[in-house]
């Protein structure tokens, strides 16, 4: 609606003006050939002006464009010949055009002399200064008049575009927002109850009072899992890192790894926001591990120095065919990277080789303690002794 009024508007005003013009030359009492040649003229130099004032006339070809504004040039003076000075309003109407559809500096320069071109018929016709300052000042008006209700219908058109891009980006964002969590929260308890099943299945006959606790663990991943989905479809996915941890461990010990969890008693006062984004980084860094090693230990570690929590997960058994991350894959350690680094934090990975494992895989996240302190970036705080392995292949 709002495009459609400002185009509405532009062409009531361009008509108006052709309106006096053509009702200057009706009262100069014109044969008949000369009046179909004015109306001929005044309708083409009315296409011109619309196409001219088009919002899509920056997409035109420039060969195009100075071929339609010598057009209209040539529609301008050449009139003057047999309509003299009553034809010298269609001279604002060509230096709107020059301003739209030239450079700045060329256009402004060629408006102003298409103001001051009016004081030649002015003179040829003998009128008074009097006159000739009112043609020139009613051919700079005209020339602006056209020239802003053009760029306003312009500018409106490319809102509503604008509009539409956001639009669109918003879903785009929105559907990458639930692929993303989908990933990150669904993929750990898929895993989960895989390997929870795998390990029933064995169970079964040999060990059936365990193979009922395992089942019933399954039906609590199972039911997290359904909450979980319906979280991301509401766009609210606040999760506990203490709650991750305990289920870390279980599962890794179903997997038949050997886990060690060293928390820090400080970790119960994280923010919503980091404790959710560090148990997203806990939760896919359980599920590589279980996807893409083999893995016989895990240590994981949640440590407070400062105002900052750090997360470690250690595992040995790396495979060499694991994929890197990808910072357009949004998913995985890129995803993981971008959620730290918005509430502040970072992801640290080292692929390294120590004394007793030749692979290790080792991936570090820091984040701030309270959601409020978000803004502040990690600082060397942290005194836990831990071993830093030798080489960085990702630092985000």
């Amino acid at each position: 609606m709002a495009t459609r009024t400002a185009r509405g508007v532009l062409v009531a005003a361009l008509a108006c003006y052709l309106g006096i013009t053509f009702l200057n030359i009706l009262s100069q009492r014109l044969g008949p050939f000369d009046l179909t040649l004015a109306l001929i003229c005044l309708g083409l130099v009315f296409l011109l002006q619309l196409v001219h004032s088009a919002p899509s006339v920056s997409r035109t070809p420039t060969h195009t464009t100075l071929l339609t504004l010598t057009a209209q040039g040539i529609l301008t003076y050449l009139p003057l010949i047999w309509f003299g000075v009553t034809w010298g309003a269609m001279a604002g109407f060509f230096a709107g055009s020059l301003l739209l559809l030239l450079p700045a500096r060329t256009g402004w320069t060629l408006y102003g002399a298409t103001t001051l071109s009016l004081l030649v018929p002015g003179l040829l016709d003998n009128r008074s200064v009097i006159d000739m300052v009112y043609m020139c000042q009613a051919t700079a008006l005209t020339g602006l008049v056209v020239y802003g209700l053009s760029r306003l219908t312009s500018l409106v058109d490319q809102l509503h575009r604008a509009r539409a891009d956001l639009a669109r980006l918003a879903v785009s964002n929105e559907q990458l927002r639930f692929s993303r969590d989908l990933h990150d929260l669904l993929g750990y308890s898929l895993s989960a109850i895989t390997l929870k099943n795998e390990l029933i299945h064995r169970l079964i006959g040999t060990n059936p009072c365990r193979a009922r606790e395992e089942v019933d663990e399954v039906l609590v991943v199972s039911r997290q899992a359904l909450a979980d989905v319906r979280r991301v479809a509401r766009g609210y996915r606040e999760m506990s890192l203490r709650s991750e941890l305990t289920s870390a461990e279980s599962v890794l010990a179903a997997a038949g790894v050997s886990v060690v969890v060293d928390t820090h008693q400080a970790v119960e006062r994280l923010g919503p926001a980091s404790s959710t984004v560090l148990a997203t980084v806990l939760r896919e860094g359980v599920t590589n591990l279980l996807r893409h090693s083999k893995a016989s230990y895990c240590r994981i570690s949640a440590r407070v120095g400062g105002d900052h929590v750090r997360l470690t997960i250690v595992n040995d058994g790396l495979l060499h065919a694991h994929p890197g991350s990808s910072p357009h894959s949004g998913s995985g350690l890129g995803n993981l990277a971008r959620r730290l680094e918005d509430i502040g934090g970072r992801l640290i990975v080292h692929r390294c080789a120590d004394d007793s494992h030749d692979d290790v895989f080792r991936l570090t996240a820091e984040a701030p303690v309270e959601e409020a302190r978000a803004d502040r970036r990690p600082t060397e705080e942290f005194t836990d002794g831990e071993q830093h392995y030798g080489r960085t292949d990702y630092v985000a």
